[in-house]
């Protein structure tokens, strides 16, 4: 029987390789803050799952790949903002 920890964790590693399929298939790029952000969402779930099945290895990739995709989110958007800057300015 699947526990709901489990459940939340095959979630987010669908999110995880729903995202980097995309990737890989042209339906996302790396600067999309959509692709950042589904692998946000699939690291919080994956490290919930693992708060009650501990894997101190697997905890730590993702404590790293949060924070990895976190900047990525940031850089997107702030390239994101200003090219939309430079479009409103006329530049």
């Amino acid at each position: 029987m699947i526990t709901f920890p489990d459940f939340v964790g095959f979630v987010g590693v669908a999110f995880l390789l729903g995202a980097y399929g995309a990737l890989q298939l042209g339906r996302l790029k790396a600067d999309d803050p959509l692709y950042s952000i589904l692998n946000i969402i699939s690291v919080v779930l994956i490290a919930f799952s693992l708060l009650y099945a501990f894997n101190a290895a697997s905890m730590t990739i993702q404590i790293f790949w949060f924070f990895i995709s976190l900047y990525g989110l940031f850089k997107s958007l702030r390239a994101k903002r200003s090219k939309n800057e430079d479009h409103q300015s006329g530049g």
